[in-house]
């Protein structure tokens, strides 16, 4: 049998998923704990600003410059790992093309969440960070 907390932690990333696929960022944002604490792999460009703290740090430190360096920016294949204590790990992969030079992207990716009372306390990103900075040095 599924712990409750366990079950709702799946839809609150599920549901952050589809939104970020519909390009509905205020969803996203609505997800995340005023507090949150966001962190990109070590290695990524983005990472420059880690950690992002609040929703509106991760909107203009990351989600702002990956529309204006890519034509798009897309998850696919995301599969979601049950955890304990309310974390969930998905595995990934990104699927971009680059606006500078046209460089596609097909990275595999792993985002680890921590939420607490519906709401996304935490993010770390695990990706190839080699096939993002080859891309963007291309």
């Amino acid at each position: 049998m599924k712990n409750q907390t366990t079950s709702i932690n799946l839809k609150v990333i599920d549901t952050l998923y589809k939104a970020f696929t519909e390009s509905d960022i205020p969803t996203v944002l609505e997800l995340m704990d005023e507090k949150i604490i966001w962190n990109e792999a070590e290695g990524n460009a983005l990472a420059n600003g880690n950690p992002y703290v609040g929703p509106e740090a991760v909107l203009n430190g990351v989600f702002i410059k990956l529309a204006e360096e890519h034509e798009y920016f897309n998850t696919k294949d995301i599969v979601l790992h049950e955890m304990y204590e309310d974390k969930v790990l998905a595995t990934l992969r990104y699927d971009a093309k680059r606006k500078d030079n046209g460089a596609l992207i097909d990275a595999q990716a792993a985002h680890f969440w921590i939420l607490k009372s519906g709401k996304i306390v935490g993010f770390q990103q695990y990706v190839d960070t080699k096939q993002l900075a080859d891309a963007a040095n291309r």
